[in-house]
Protein backbone atom coordinates (compact mmCIF):
# COMPACT_ATOMS: atom_id res chain seq x y z
CA UNK A 1 0.00 0.00 0.00
CA UNK A 2 2.59 2.17 0.96
CA UNK A 3 4.68 1.18 -2.39
CA UNK A 4 1.76 1.67 -4.23
CA UNK A 5 1.07 5.38 -2.94
CA UNK A 6 4.81 6.17 -3.50
CA UNK A 7 4.36 4.64 -7.01
CA UNK A 8 0.97 6.49 -7.85
CA UNK A 9 2.28 9.46 -6.20
CA UNK A 10 -0.54 9.66 -3.99
CA UNK A 11 -1.18 12.62 -1.91
CA UNK A 12 -1.34 9.67 1.39
CA UNK A 13 1.96 8.17 1.33
CA UNK A 14 2.87 11.02 3.92
CA UNK A 15 0.61 9.66 6.11
CA UNK A 16 0.88 6.05 5.40
CA UNK A 17 4.80 6.37 6.59
CA UNK A 18 3.38 8.14 9.95
CA UNK A 19 0.78 5.59 10.80
CA UNK A 20 3.87 2.59 9.52
CA UNK A 21 5.05 4.40 12.89
CA UNK A 22 2.66 4.30 14.74
CA UNK A 23 1.23 0.79 14.07
CA UNK A 24 5.30 0.27 15.04
CA UNK A 25 5.01 1.79 18.66
CA UNK A 26 2.17 0.29 19.15
CA UNK A 27 3.56 -3.39 18.41
CA UNK A 28 6.43 -2.39 20.78
CA UNK A 29 3.62 -1.47 23.14
CA UNK A 30 1.82 -4.57 22.97
CA UNK A 31 5.47 -6.32 23.87
CA UNK A 32 6.11 -4.33 26.92
CA UNK A 33 2.42 -4.53 28.06
CA UNK A 34 2.51 -8.34 27.49
CA UNK A 35 6.04 -8.80 29.07
CA UNK A 36 4.62 -7.20 32.27
CA UNK A 37 1.35 -9.04 32.72
CA UNK A 38 3.49 -12.07 32.47
CA UNK A 39 5.65 -10.94 35.35
CA UNK A 40 2.99 -9.65 37.68
CA UNK A 41 1.67 -13.20 37.82
CA UNK A 42 1.50 -14.33 41.23
CA UNK A 43 1.48 -11.26 42.49
CA UNK A 44 -1.23 -9.29 45.22
CA UNK A 45 -4.23 -8.53 43.71
CA UNK A 46 -3.69 -5.32 44.66
CA UNK A 47 -0.67 -4.82 42.52
CA UNK A 48 -2.66 -5.91 39.23
CA UNK A 49 -5.36 -3.48 39.51
CA UNK A 50 -2.83 -0.66 40.19
CA UNK A 51 -1.02 -2.01 37.23
CA UNK A 52 -4.28 -1.93 34.88
CA UNK A 53 -5.56 1.25 36.19
CA UNK A 54 -2.61 3.02 35.26
CA UNK A 55 -2.53 1.20 32.09
CA UNK A 56 -6.31 2.54 31.68
CA UNK A 57 -5.59 5.76 33.09
CA UNK A 58 -3.30 6.39 29.95
CA UNK A 59 -4.46 4.44 27.20
CA UNK A 60 -8.23 5.47 27.19
CA UNK A 61 -6.93 9.11 27.02
CA UNK A 62 -4.78 8.98 24.09
CA UNK A 63 -7.04 7.02 22.49
CA UNK A 64 -9.60 9.43 22.83
CA UNK A 65 -7.57 12.12 21.60
CA UNK A 66 -6.20 10.64 18.51
CA UNK A 67 -9.53 9.00 17.29
CA UNK A 68 -10.80 12.85 18.21
CA UNK A 69 -7.96 15.31 16.93
CA UNK A 70 -6.20 13.24 14.20
CA UNK A 71 -8.04 10.34 12.64
CA UNK A 72 -11.80 12.33 12.51
CA UNK A 73 -9.77 15.63 11.57
CA UNK A 74 -8.04 13.84 8.20
CA UNK A 75 -9.65 13.95 4.74
CA UNK A 76 -11.91 11.01 4.61
CA UNK A 77 -10.69 9.17 1.85
CA UNK A 78 -7.14 9.26 3.63
CA UNK A 79 -9.06 6.88 7.07
CA UNK A 80 -9.20 3.38 5.52
CA UNK A 81 -5.28 3.32 4.21
CA UNK A 82 -3.99 4.85 6.93
CA UNK A 83 -6.21 2.34 9.51
CA UNK A 84 -5.44 -0.18 7.18
CA UNK A 85 -1.66 0.54 7.19
CA UNK A 86 -1.49 1.02 11.34
CA UNK A 87 -3.12 -2.82 11.46
CA UNK A 88 -1.25 -4.64 8.95
CA UNK A 89 2.27 -2.79 10.73
CA UNK A 90 1.04 -3.77 14.45
CA UNK A 91 0.86 -7.50 12.70
CA UNK A 92 3.62 -7.40 11.23
CA UNK A 93 6.14 -5.40 13.85
CA UNK A 94 4.22 -7.57 16.79
CA UNK A 95 5.53 -10.75 15.03
CA UNK A 96 9.01 -9.61 14.05
CA UNK A 97 9.89 -8.09 17.46
CA UNK A 98 7.97 -10.87 19.01
CA UNK A 99 10.52 -13.38 17.10
CA UNK A 100 13.83 -10.86 17.80
CA UNK A 101 12.97 -10.61 21.42
CA UNK A 102 12.68 -14.61 21.86
CA UNK A 103 15.65 -15.41 19.98
CA UNK A 104 17.71 -12.42 22.01
CA UNK A 105 16.50 -14.19 25.24
CA UNK A 106 17.03 -17.25 24.15
CA UNK A 107 20.72 -16.47 23.32
CA UNK A 108 21.26 -14.79 26.44
CA UNK A 109 21.15 -17.67 28.37
CA UNK A 110 23.52 -19.82 26.27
Amino acid sequence: MIGKSFILNESVKHYLIIFMFVGLCLALLRIGVNSAIKKIKGKHIGIKILFFTVLLSFGLPFQNWFRKNVIFLMDSEYILPCIITTAASVFVFTILFGLIFKKAKKDEFI
